[in-house]
């Protein structure tokens, strides 16, 4: 869902990571071990943080719903469940039919692009089913995603950004707002062929339709 007054939405994401790491390479018949969540604490992980989250959560019930696969060659998968209070400056000047484009910013905390690069994979972003979501106000329009260099005081940093693009629903404001509001013009107008000489009529018809 999208808050217009806390200027934030929430979603729900499955956040998969994948880097070669040469220490775990091994040689066996097996290609993949499937490990539990209780081995993520064993090996280097990238530090990843999502630059304009205001609160995350992982899910653990009924388990850590955690990931973690290792390639023989070094490959590992490493992906996890999380709902996400993300910032979004909503521009609301063309209210109800305004379009906007909320961001999920990502980076590495303490690596500079010197030590660690982001690059997004062929089709690493996928949307799920759009019947199970709750936007309420808004339709969804689609999704982009972008990688920059970011320059802060402690160095240089990729910075990776995907960016859901809504649009305001106009059928709850067309009832709720344009249709009353025409119809309250086009009945002031009825007072125009009223009688002048029916001045309560006239008079209590403009008033109803001031006060409406």
């Amino acid at each position: 869902p999208v808050s217009s007054i806390n200027m934030e939405y929430q979603i729900d994401i499955f956040f998969a990571q994948t880097w070669t790491d040469s220490r775990l390479r091994f040689n066996s018949t097996m290609k993949i071990l499937t490990l539990n969540s209780n081995m993520v604490g064993l090996i280097w992980i990238p530090d990843t943080i999502f630059r304009n989250s205001k609160t995350a959560e992982a899910h653990w019930i009924t388990t850590p719903n955690q990931l973690l696969r290792i390639w023989n060659d070094g490959k590992i998968l490493y992906t996890l469940r999380l709902t996400i209070n993300a910032e979004c400056q909503l521009q609301l000047h063309n209210f109800p039919m305004d379009e906007h484009s909320c961001p999920l910013i990502f980076s590495s905390y303490g690596y500079p692009k010197e030590e660690m690069i982001y690059r997004w994979r062929k089709n690493s972003v996928e949307a799920a089913d759009q019947k199970s979501w709750r936007l309420y106000q808004f339709d969804f329009m689609g999704l982009r995603n972008t990688t920059e260099i970011v320059t802060t005081s402690a160095g240089d940093y990729v910075v990776m950004t995907i960016y859901f693009e809504l649009s305001r629903r106009m059928g709850y404001f067309t009832i709720q707002t344009y249709i009353p509001c025409i119809l309250t013009v086009v009945l002031s107008w009825v007072s125009f062929w009223i009688k002048k000489d029916a001045t309560p009529a006239r008079t209590a018809l403009g008033i109803t339709t001031v006060l409406t």
